[in-house]
């Protein structure tokens, strides 16, 4: 069994592993192969905050943003989306989720 995180932003238990990670301190989601996530992940210092998603829009719904690192196709709708609607974190993820289709 894996435990994930749901749109509701608390943990479930799965059969199915997730397909995106995070980190719940900061908010942040993005696939395995991060080399930021990992090269904090090697050295013990992420580890306790390591989240995980069945998909994006999971990510998205719980209310993570994209990593600037490893998301670099998603990271500037999320820079938009902010733009768009500035110091409302609920409301420019309402707007990053339709900008990127879901």
């Amino acid at each position: 069994m894996y435990t994930l995180i749901g749109t509701d932003g608390k943990p479930y238990q799965s059969e199915q592993k997730g397909t995106f990670g995070g980190n719940k301190q900061g908010k942040i989601y993005g696939g395995f192969d991060c080399p930021s996530a990992n090269y904090y992940i090697a050295r013990g210092q992420y580890v306790k905050n390591r989240v995980f998603f069945a998909d994006e829009l999971t990510a998205i719904l719980a209310g993570y943003q994209p990593c600037a690192r490893c998301m670099k196709e998603r990271y500037p709708l999320w820079k938009q989306a902010k733009n768009q609607a500035p110091g409302d974190r609920k409301h420019a993820l309402e707007i990053y989720r339709s900008l990127c289709g879901y």
